[in-house]
Formats: C-alpha cells, structure tokens, sequence
C-alpha cells in the first residue's frame, strides 16, 4: 500500500445524447480549476452542455465529500473527458424517394476531482 496514495473523486455519465465534440468545448474551460470556480464557468456558459456538466460536477462533488470524506473547499478539476458512445443511426426520407441517414450522436462524460495539498 501506498502511504502518500492521492485521493480522487469520479462521476460518469454513459450515454449522454450530445455528442462528445460539444461537451469537450465546455470540459476545455473548466480543466484544472477549483471546483467553486468551475461551477460558475459552466452555470454561466450559453452551451447545450453545460447543463450537463454542472449536474455531473455536483455528483462529483457528492461523491468526493460523502465516499472520500474531501473537503469540498479543496476540490479541483483534475481531469474531465469525453469520449464518444455509440450513435444512434436514424433514416429520413429525401428527395426523388431516396433517404438520407440522421446520426444521433452519444457520449460517455467522466470527471475526476482532486484535493489540494
């Protein structure tokens, strides 16, 4: 065992339907700042993920206070990533009878907070 090991906290989210590209423009911002910090940058960002984020930032919070016992005022955004999940394939019909295919892109999002020293 190790004597210094370095707690983390993590929260995912599997199948998120938006796809990965969106969120990672919101994940960009809030990479290695406090948690406090980051919890206004996404409240106050005008993307379809943010909303997202934030409720998958609380549950990290959560889980580093109530599984870890951290001290939420040390929290920071270690990592936050998304990767992209399986696409829902839909069919539209077009022009001259053919059909044309929707792509309903999803995303596997994960947050890992860590303590300040």
């Amino acid at each position: 065992m190790e004597e210094n090991a370095v707690l983390e906290a993590k929260a995912t989210l599997k199948y998120a339907r938006i796809s990965a590209r969106k969120v990672k423009i919101v994940a960009d911002l809030i990479r290695g700042k406090d948690v406090s910090e980051a919890l206004s940058i996404v409240k106050f960002t005008p993307k379809a993920s943010s909303e997202i984020i934030e409720k998958l930032l609380k549950s990290a919070i959560a889980n580093a206070e109530t599984n870890h016992g951290m001290n939420s005022a040390n929290l920071y955004v270690d990592q936050i990533y998304a990767n992209q999940g399986p696409t829902l394939k839909r069919i539209r019909p077009a022009a001259k009878g053919s059909a044309v295919r929707i792509r309903k892109r999803t995303s596997h999002i994960t947050i890992v907070l860590k303590e300040r020293q």
